[in-house]
């Protein structure tokens, strides 16, 4: 054996160390591809009846929404129909008794005025 053939084998018992320890990298990322592929399969089986209920879940919130809305624009029309209610007993009602009540304070000052201030009078002086 020649110096050559020395340095050869050394040159490829040196590259085979180099490949050794370059493929325990490689073999621990196709273990991390395989559990990567692993967990997007778990996930894909889960997330699918997950999406259905949701989408169950939502469409029946619309439903509800859309009923919520109804109810709304009843009592939006109810108010209106009492307000209506409200000014049309006051315009009725209201006038009349606001002139009842201005002729009865009128009546009354004209009849029984003069007394209590009389007397009123006659208190703060014996004060």
């Amino acid at each position: 054996m020649s110096g050559g053939d020395i340095a050869g084998l050394i040159a490829a018992g040196v590259f085979a160390i180099l490949v050794a320890l370059l493929a325990i990298p490689l073999i621990k990322l196709g273990k991390v591809f395989d559990e990567t592929s692993a967990a997007i399969r778990d996930l894909s089986t889960n997330v699918t009846p997950m999406l259905e209920e949701a989408t169950t879940t939502i469409s029946e919130s619309n439903k509800q929404l859309g009923r919520l809305d109804t109810i709304t624009s009843d009592i939006a029309e109810t108010t209106g129909n009492l307000a209506a209610l409200v000014s049309l007993f006051a315009a009725s009602v209201g006038g009349p008794l606001i002139k009842v009540a201005a002729f009865s304070a009128g009546v009354r000052a004209a009849l029984g005025g003069a007394g209590p201030r009389r007397g009123s009078r006659s208190r703060r002086a014996a004060k």
